[in-house]
């Protein structure tokens, strides 16, 4: 029975001790990512507590079959690797406007699929590294998934992965 106590004990000062961390108040800077067709996003981190954030995304994607804008929010939890190495996951939403370019319709025509508004559901998983100075680079990975017309340009989901260059203060 005090074994089980003393591993209780044990796993209760591990798991605080994992979470006891430091993440910067605000953090600024961009996005940069290749989901389909080169996109950057100006990237805004709020800290909410001790072990996680939100995290407000304003970005564009330029392919040669359409030019979009987005909006997304991602709740994420932060959580320490080893020394100033972190990762996070999160989740969240977005909406956005895409606008299409004509492509061949197989027939010898073209036809330019109907664009406007999209609403979105996210998924975020990360690494991040906290420099002594006060940047954070970080890579993540973002699958996204269209609720209400992304139809035609996604086709119902999305990998987004991304690279980070953020000021904090």
């Amino acid at each position: 029975m005090k074994i089980l106590k003393l591993f209780t004990l044990f796993m209760f000062c591990s798991w605080f001790s994992m979470s006891a961390q430091e993440i910067s108040d605000h953090a600024i800077g961009l996005r940069l990512g290749d989901s389909d067709g080169f996109g950057a996003e100006i990237s805004y981190q709020k800290s909410l507590d001790r072990d996680n954030r939100l995290e407000a995304n304003l970005g564009w994607r330029d392919s040669r079959y359409f030019d979009a804008f987005k909006l997304t929010a991602l709740y994420q939890w932060v959580r320490p690797l080893d020394g100033n190495f972190n990762w996070y996951y999160g989740a969240g939403g977005g909406l956005g406007s895409v606008d299409f370019a004509s492509r061949p319709n197989g027939n010898g025509g073209f036809y330019t699929p109907d664009g406007g508004l999209f609403v979105l559901a996210a998924g975020d998983i990360g690494i991040e590294y906290n420099f002594d100075i006060p940047l954070l680079i970080s890579l993540d990975f973002r699958p996204e998934i269209g609720i209400v017309g992304y139809k035609d340009f996604s086709d119902n989901f999305d990998f987004d992965i991304a690279l980070g260059i953020r000021y904090q203060f």
